[in-house]
């Protein structure tokens, strides 16, 4: 396997130099598209509910995610309390809405990832880390300075600033970022967030420029790259049909895309006409034809 380009950056100082940029962010946070502005350093909370402190709910070898990631010993993820999202039907809203978990030093951070890397998984599976990434570079550092080698995997809703991106840039091996909405009225009416669409263009875009296609090793380990979720919705509202020819024709006709079925309704969703039902097997076939159609070939089934 190839080493984890985080590991020439803390040679080189450059680790610690993105981690203490990253947290001065902290101080007027603009560090997602919602640019709060408020003081997380003296622990002020915006739109994410997070102060100075990363909150994590779990951690645990996970054997539920693509199978690049999760091999013979599990993805090594770890849930960050609340969301800089928070989509209304969200499948783990008490996590990303009422912030279960517990707020954790550096050092706490970085005991999870040394002791998911010695239980054997593949990779540290960031899950929702749009609002804490300085806390993750901050306990990064610590864990690579006591023997971590594993890949960073990045798992967001891809409602992202170019400028935060721009910081990891050497430091994550996979990106894992669900396109979720292609029209604005969605986006709004589910994650109050009407410019989800031009950000996460943008994001995708520095995303792949980062770490380009995804490459997987003759394990069948994921070790570098973009891997992209898409969540399927009911009446079609998720807009796959254009997310896959954005992904096919301005990121990679080589993108190793997950198109996923398991939508069902939770949080709000079951008092919301459009989205109170889940899939149908239909609704699912047409979403893989849009993808095929797109001339995306690399697909997780």
């Amino acid at each position: 396997m190839s080493e984890p380009s985080y590991l020439q950056l803390h040679k080189e100082g450059q680790l610690l130099k993105r981690a203490e940029e990253a947290t001065s962010l902290l101080k007027e946070c603009r560090l997602c598209p919602r640019q709060c502005e408020v003081d997380r350093l003296n622990n002020e909370k915006g739109f994410c509910k997070t102060g100075r402190k990363a909150k994590v709910a779990s951690y645990n070898a996970h054997f539920g995610e693509e199978a690049p990631l999760v091999g013979r010993f599990g993805s090594g993820t770890i849930f960050f309390a609340f969301c800089n999202l928070r989509c209304s039907f969200c499948q783990n809203y008490e996590i990303s809405h009422l912030g279960e978990g517990a707020e954790l030093e550096a050092k706490d951070l970085a005991a999870i990832m040394l002791e998911l890397q010695r239980r054997g998984c593949h990779n540290i599976n960031l899950v929702t880390p749009t609002h804490v990434v300085p806390q993750i570079l901050e306990a990064l550092l610590l864990a690579v300075e006591n023997g971590l080698t594993v890949p960073i995997v990045y798992n967001c809703g891809g409602y992202e600033r170019v400028e935060t991106l721009k910081l990891l840039n050497g430091i994550i091996d996979i990106y894992m970022p669900d396109f979720k909405f292609w029209d604005q009225k969605w986006a709004d009416r589910y994650c109050n967030a009407p410019d989800y669409r031009k950000m996460a263009v943008k994001a995708f875009k520095e995303m792949h420029t980062q770490v380009g296609d995804l490459k997987i090793n003759n394990d069948g380990i994921a070790e570098r790259g973009l891997l992209v979720r898409h969540l399927v919705m009911p009446n079609g509202i998720a807009g796959t049909k254009d997310i896959m020819e954005f992904l096919s024709k301005e990121i990679s006709a080589n993108t190793y895309v997950n198109v996923m079925d398991q939508y069902r309704p939770c949080g709000t969703a079951y008092q919301d006409e459009y989205i109170n039902q889940r899939i149908s097997s239909k609704d699912y076939s047409r979403a893989l034809d849009c993808a095929r159609n797109a001339g995306l070939t690399r697909l997780d089934l």
